[in-house]
């Protein structure tokens, strides 16, 4: 389970300075069916993520646009294949009708995040709500939406 990120042990690839050992370039597969330890939450986002990926091929789309890079309230947006995501990476400060821009008017709903209770998350996204475009160009897109962000989550939406 896992490489360096969700690793519980150093990991060291293959090389010259280890005699070429494959002794700690392993995952740990089991992790995740000890009840005691967090893995079982990081497998289920990563089969859920992979599984988003399957259905929309966001990975081998080529055209994405980054419309936000925000140092100070650490999220960063950007729309790739047709959907907006929204990373919160800031450790204590949510925001309320965040404005966030995109190029295509509509209703947008979330079809994706990460503080999902089977991710070791709280639930606080309701993925009932609709989202309705403004008429309001931000970041350098056509319209924005206003969106609620939860502090160290990831949003995904989709225009329905």
């Amino acid at each position: 389970m896992g490489n360096e990120w969700g690793h519980p042990e150093w990991l060291d690839f293959p090389r010259e300075g280890n005699n070429w050992s494959y002794h700690y370039a392993r995952r740990q597969w089991n992790l995740p069916q000890d009840s005691l330890l967090r893995y079982q939450f990081l497998l289920n986002f990563d089969r859920e993520f992979n599984l988003l990926e399957d259905q929309f091929k966001w990975l081998s789309c080529h055209e994405s646009f980054i419309s936000r890079k925000n140092e100070g309230d650490k999220l960063i947006v950007f729309e790739k294949a047709g959907l907006l995501f929204v990373f919160n990476f800031h450790p204590t400060q949510s925001f309320t009708n965040y404005k966030v821009g995109v190029n295509v008017p509509g209703k947008y709903k979330i079809i994706f995040h990460s503080d999902k209770e089977n991710f070791g998350g709280s639930n606080n996204y309701d993925t009932s709500v609709d989202f309705f475009t403004q008429e309001d160009s931000w970041d350098g897109r056509r319209c924005s939406l206003l969106i609620y962000s939860v502090s160290r989550t990831l949003l995904v939406f989709r225009r329905v």
